[in-house]
């Protein structure tokens, strides 16, 4: 098929993109101060975890321990100015390497240039898992195969990356009702979704998915839907030096790497992040938040949002659905097998 002339400027277009957004990464690299760095242990063949964090000391024993489970070796963090014992708890840790910075997490744009910058020193080669410590990784017979297992499938398949839809989960009742202590499990307070109301379609010119829906769409965004949170995201990628992300995890460059779906050969595999942001802590958080003004690009416009979360939201619903097992939200569409059996 011949290409346009259209078709060529923007794959130029884009190429730039990518090259100014790794000039970015590379600078960032300034901002981050080592704590303790273990990357020489790391090993080749190692999947990688990668995260930004601050103030997550309630959820990161958890966080760790799942993803330890599914087969990470090693995590990359970068802790920017946690004050509740985050940063001491992550540099105890025997299979994390931690940078701390005080710069701004929206300058940074939300986190993505450090992250970026460390996965170009420390992740080519590698599988690299991107998530925020309040997402938990599942996939299709994640109770039974590892991470290794699904990443040498993917790679046989010449799939490079895993695509995962953002899976927000909450209580039965107002969800600053039910305490949550660190090292437990969030999935026993927040056990119930939505399983059904969500919109997606392919975003140009970078072809990704664009997903919105779930019960911060419907409780918070009724009045202006196109403002609700993203949730289709790329959290695993076979990394090369010069991938880049443009909008947080929801998409990256070059645009080969968005195609997580399958054109013609029916449903390509794809897996879930469980949302575990209400837990009881949200409350007070939507108060700070507010305040710091560093979660989106337009701060200002999301007021209202945070106003909702400190008013001790229920977002239950008659139509919410009990969270089981992964087969039970496969048979919902909310992840697949594609031909992973």
């Amino acid at each position: 098929m011949a290409t346009s002339p259209e078709d060529l400027w923007q794959a130029y277009r884009l190429r730039w993109k990518r090259r100014r957004l790794l000039a970015r990464a590379f600078r960032s690299r300034h901002d981050l101060t080592p704590r303790q760095d273990r990357t020489a242990a790391i090993r080749k063949g190692d999947i990688l975890a990668f995260s930004t964090i601050r103030n997550e000391a309630i959820r990161l024993p958890w966080f760790l321990d799942h993803h330890r489970r599914l087969g990470v070796t090693h995590f990359l963090i970068v802790d920017n100015g946690s004050d509740d014992g985050s940063t001491d708890l992550l540099a105890d840790q025997p299979d994390v390497s931690l940078w701390t910075t005080s710069a701004s997490y929206k300058a940074s744009r939300f986190g993505m240039d450090w992250l970026t910058w460390l996965q170009m020193r420390h992740g080519h080669g590698h599988w690299c898992l991107t998530v925020d410590a309040d997402e938990l990784l599942i996939y299709p017979y994640c109770d039974s195969r590892d991470l290794r297992a699904l990443t040498q499938w993917l790679e046989a398949g010449n799939r490079p990356m895993f695509g995962a839809m953002m899976l927000d989960l909450y209580p039965k009742g107002p969800v600053g009702d039910f305490p949550y202590r660190a090292g437990e499990d969030p999935l026993a307070n927040l056990h119930w979704f939505d399983p059904a109301g969500y919109g997606i379609r392919v975003q140009q010119p970078m072809g990704n998915l664009w997903i919105q829906g779930g019960p911060r769409a419907r409780a918070f965004f009724a009045a202006d839907p196109r403002r609700a949170p993203t949730l289709n995201k790329v959290p695993l990628v076979r990394w090369h030096w010069r991938y880049a992300w443009v909008n947080s995890t929801h998409s990256l460059l070059p645009p080969r790497l968005n195609r997580i779906y399958d054109r013609d050969e029916g449903e390509a595999p794809s897996g879930l992040l469980l949302h575990t942001k209400f837990l009881h802590t949200v409350v007070e958080r939507a108060r700070i938040e507010q305040g710091r003004a560093e979660h989106f690009s337009n701060s200002a416009l999301y007021d209202r949002y945070y106003e909702a979360l400190t008013e001790n939201p229920d977002l239950w619903t008659p139509h919410s659905r009990r969270l089981t097992t992964w087969r039970a939200l496969e048979s919902l569409g909310l992840m697949s097998r594609g031909g992973w059996i």
